[in-house]
Parts: structure tokens; sequence; C-alpha cells
């Protein structure tokens, strides 16, 4: 039952709103935990929801800026009893209005793609949601000259610039974040150099892996197969459009598609400059 005839209001959100967060994640079976909400809280820009006449958030969107002319919304949920009241395309528009005129995009669900068209939103791209119950390790090609290690405090600018010509913006305060939350981060180098990276996070679902960058598909997939070989459980990996090769390599080890949902833009009607060597996003709320 719909509940229009309530006082809905617009707050901007805070750390103290991180319980009501999860409580609403998990009302639409999204996992996040406190851990992900710490990291939106540092990262994103203002993050906004609807309150019930009880205080309990029935909606939320947060709005990331990276470094220089890109944005991300993210966590865009509106509570199954409170839909169809307008308040998504309230909170998204908020988000895009305190956005400061960047390009800003968005990975749409089905249910809010038409929502996100209304405002202006238009597709430029897609990604692959692939999931896994169980890692089957096939045998790689040998690579020579390579190491593979965690991350150090010295190695972080050279991974955000590596990040940053992949995702088509630098990210610096959100990739620093997402590295403390990180189940492990490991970068690859030739000659001492480092030519890529990935980053486990562990949910309450899954170890999600990303971002991967790498400077072909056959480094991506040992950075996958080295985050992926050690978890017992569910995996889950977000692979940007043009991989068709390492999309393939990820049905071997039996990961399965579960779905191929929109990247949608405003103020930009294409995709950032990508060099080609982003493999697997961060997440989708933050591309």
């Amino acid at each position: 039952m719909k509940l229009s005839n309530e006082n809905l209001e617009l707050n901007e959100l805070n750390e103290s709103d991180t319980k009501g967060l999860i409580e609403l994640s998990a009302s639409v079976r999204w996992d996040y935990d406190e851990e992900e909400i710490r990291t939106l809280f540092s990262s994103a820009k203002n993050i906004y929801g609807h309150k019930n006449n009880e205080g309990k958030i029935v909606s939320s969107a947060a709005i990331i800026p990276y470094d220089n002319n890109l944005a991300f919304i993210g966590m865009v949920i509106v509570h199954s009893d409170y839909r169809g009241l307008g308040l998504g395309k309230v909170v998204t528009q908020k988000c895009v209005d305190n956005a400061s005129g960047r390009s800003i995009l968005l990975i749409a669900t089905a249910e809010g793609k038409p929502l996100y068209e209304k405002i202006g939103f238009t597709v430029v791209d897609s990604v692959h949601k692939y999931l896994c119950s169980q890692y089957i390790p096939v045998k790689l090609a040998p690579h020579s000259g390579l190491t593979i290690e965690a991350v150090k405090e010295e190695n972080l600018e050279e991974v955000i610039d590596l990040d940053g010509a992949a995702f088509g913006d630098k990210r610096s305060l959100f990739l620093r974040n997402r590295i403390k939350q990180a189940n492990q981060c490991l970068v690859v180098k030739k000659d001492s150099r480092i030519i890529g990276f990935g980053l486990s996070i562990l949910g309450p679902v899954n170890l999600t892996l990303g971002p991967v960058v790498a400077p072909d598909t056959g480094i991506a997939e040992l950075i996958i197969d080295y985050l992926a070989s050690n978890h017992k459980g569910n995996l889950r990996v977000d692979v940007p459009s043009g991989n068709e090769k390492l999309m393939a390599y990820l049905e071997q080890t039996g990961f399965i598609k579960a779905s191929n949902p929109p990247v949608m833009g405003i103020h930009t009607n294409k995709m950032p400059y990508r060099n080609n060597t982003l493999f697997a996003i961060a997440s989708q709320a933050y591309g």
C-alpha cells in the first residue's frame, strides 16, 4: 500500500543515517553494508533522501564528483511502499542540480531507465554484470617479467593515474577511500613500473572485483584470477562493453552474465575518452 498522504521531506543525509541507508538498501535486496556506506559518505559530495513521518529513509541518491569534469550518480533507491510518488525523480534531479555543470553518468536499472529519460538522460553505453557461485581456475598463458604484489602507499599516485586514464577522469578521493575498504588491492609491475592493478571488495553477498585496469586482456585475466582464486563464496564483476575476450574468459571460469544495464548520461551524449585499459568497473554506483 502506498502511503502518499505522508509529509515526505527531502533531506541531505549524513553518517548518522548509515543504518537507515543499509535498511533501505536491504528493502530492494541490494547488499550495502556499513563499510560500503562509509566509503560512499567519504567520496560523495552530497547524499539526499526522503524521510517519512517516523524518520525512516524511503529514498536515496548520491552524487560523486571526480577530479575534473565528470560525476557519477549512485545508490538511487526508492522503497517499494513509496514508489509511484515521484521520489526517485526528485532525489536524482537534486543530484543533477548539485553537480556544478559536470558531465554526469549513472548505470540504470530496468525500472529506473524511464525515470532517468524523463530527466534528460540518454543511453551512452552499457556494462555487463557477471556473477559466480563457484570459481573454476583455468590455465592462463605465462607472462614473463611480471610481479604481482599488494599496493603500497608510495604506489597510490601511480595507481590513481592509471585509473584516471582508464576511466576517463581522475578520481583521487574515491580511489583512496576504496583502497582502504578493499579486501585486496594488487598491482602488476614490469621492470619495477606499475602497468595494472585490481581491487576486491568483500560485501555481505559477493566479493566484488573491480576496478581492474590492465594493458591487455591477458593481464586483466591474471589480476582477476589472483583476486578470485582464494575466495570461497560468491563473486561479482561488472565489465565495460567492448571486452568480449574477457567475458569469454569469465564464462570459462564459472561466471554467468546476469544483466546488461545501460550507462546513461546527461550534459553529455558520449562516454569520456578512455584508453581501453578498464576491464572491470569499481561498481555500478561509482562506474
